[in-house]
């Protein structure tokens, strides 16, 4: 395997890091380094220069307790890019290959360091912008859900084994491995844990991307100056005239350490122009995805009707007046308390729960739900074994995907990896 080198750090900052791993990574920096670290034991640190190009802190790790699991040599320097540059010729000069977007982490995976699901919340925990991401992100990439998917795989490998054992003894009719009644209760257990994690990418993928908030109303009680107000910028149209949003617009803030997604949405009427209808239908979908729902009004206008969905949290404002002004500012803080209240309550009541954040595991774990469920439909039918068994030997591969242990297609790896930085 080539050895690749990167510069991993941002620019702009006093010390710039670049990193070499692979099989030749302590002799390509010991052809350039002022000492000779050829024999230096793993996990030192060697101050010394780089030619005449700076001086700089080796640190060295050797295979396999590194990041990546390769030898691996990081080399601190001061963060000029004309330094960071010169020293990564100079490894280039030596045979360093430049390393890819995400390559150490994919060598890492590669190299048995991480699964694949702890490998993703690497890019989510270096993009992580409040304290709801990085708990996620930590408590995935410290192998929380590659725990649960063990114990998933554990038990259908026993309700497997135990089906396929019953075949290899067909002809002993006196011979039962399993109780039907004690499978189809493993099964059922199985089905509920595996349908709980993928029920629980709503939540994650909003503290992902920030807990969605749909602003609705009548048309000109004030929705695009409630965003404007709370995003404190100019970012929707603000107009006298009815009807001037016509389409969805979504802004993200921070308050409170909690990432919120914001929608401003078409005001709700009865109106014959073809445009606004569109804007309108759109507004009552962007509502029924919201986590919270503010239902803004102004005196003598009643709140606009709408539907609902399970655990939707409702927010009723009347605006423009003494109590609430979304164009004075008044009441404003007062509601950013509500929405970090409401945030509060509901990870009060899974702040030990597992997430699911990302999309791929999302299919993949309803992929599984879909073939736990016909396993469960065979069994109630008292069909023939090999074919329950061939639903859960489904189910055990399409968890394994998430955690990369039936993947080894590069374009798969690829497609993953490529999201993260140079230097990871």
């Amino acid at each position: 395997m080539k050895t690749i080198c990167a510069i991993c750090t941002a620019q702009g900052g006093a010390i710039g890091i670049v990193r070499v791993s692979g099989p030749e990574a302590i002799s390509a920096v010991n052809n350039i380094f002022s000492k000779d670290i050829s024999s230096a034991d793993g996990y030192t640190m060697h101050y010394g220069h780089i030619l005449d190009i700076d001086d700089v802190i080796i640190t060295l790790c050797r295979a396999p307790r590194s990041y990546t699991g390769e030898d691996t040599v990081e080399i601190s320097c001061h963060g000029s890019s004309y330094i960071l540059q010169q020293v990564l010729q100079l490894l280039v000069d030596n045979g360093c290959a430049l390393a890819g977007p995400g390559e150490f982490t994919q060598r890492a995976f590669l190299n048995g360091k991480m699964d694949l699901s702890q490998a993703e919340a690497v890019a989510d925990l270096i993009a992580s912008q409040n304290s709801a991401q990085h708990h996620v992100a930590m408590q995935q990439m410290r192998g929380g859900i590659s725990l649960k998917l063990r114990e998933l795989r554990d038990k259908l490998l026993h309700l497997t084994s135990l089906l396929e054992l019953e075949l290899d003894f067909s002809d002993h009719e006196d011979l039962e491995f399993a109780d039907r009644g004690e499978l189809m209760s493993l099964a059922q257990q199985v089905c509920m844990e595996i349908r709980h994690l993928s029920n629980s990418f709503a939540q994650g993928n909003a503290i992902k991307k920030g807990i969605p908030v749909a602003i609705i109303g009548a048309p000109n009680v004030g929705k695009s100056t409630l965003l404007n107000a709370l995003l404190r910028d100019d970012r929707a149209i603000v107009s006298d005239i009815q009807g001037t949003t016509r389409d969805v617009i979504e802004d993200t803030i921070t308050i409170d350490g909690y990432l919120f997604r914001f929608i401003d949405t078409a005001g709700i009427r009865k109106t014959d122009d073809t445009i606004e209808k569109m804007g309108i239908e759109r507004s009552l979908k962007a509502s029924e995805k919201a986590q919270i729902i503010i239902l803004l009004t102004e005196p003598d206008v009643p709140f606009a009707d709408i539907c609902l969905s399970e655990g939707q949290q409702v927010i009723r404002i009347v605006n423009k007046t003494s109590e609430f002004s979304a164009l004075n500012g008044v009441g404003i803080e007062e509601l950013e308390r509500q929405l970090v209240d409401f945030v509060k309550t509901s990870e009060a009541d899974t702040s030990n729960a597992l997430l699911i954040t990302n999309q791929r595991h999302k299919a993949a774990l309803d992929l599984a739900l879909d073939d736990i469920c016909r396993a469960m439909d065979a069994l109630k039918a008292g069909i023939s074994g090999d074919l329950v068994s061939e639903d859960l030997r489904q189910c055990i591969t399409h968890l394994s995907e998430i955690v990369g242990g039936e993947i080894t297609p590069d374009e798969v790896l690829g497609k993953i990896f490529s999201h993260f930085c140079v230097g990871k």
